[in-house]
């Protein structure tokens, strides 16, 4: 386990940028999602 802590991440640059169907996707999916507050529930619908 001390391996895995000892290495310096400053060293590594992962590229951590959203293709533009990921955003996409996430932009569509929460217009189309609804939640309905019924007394203490919640329901989550999806609006296609």
């Amino acid at each position: 386990m001390e391996k895995l802590y000892s290495k310096d991440p400053k060293n590594k640059q992962i590229n951590m940028n959203p293709k533009k169907e990921t955003i996409d996707f996430l932009l569509s999916y929460s217009k189309a999602l609804s939640v309905i507050n019924c007394n203490k529930l919640k329901f989550e619908a999806l609006l296609n």
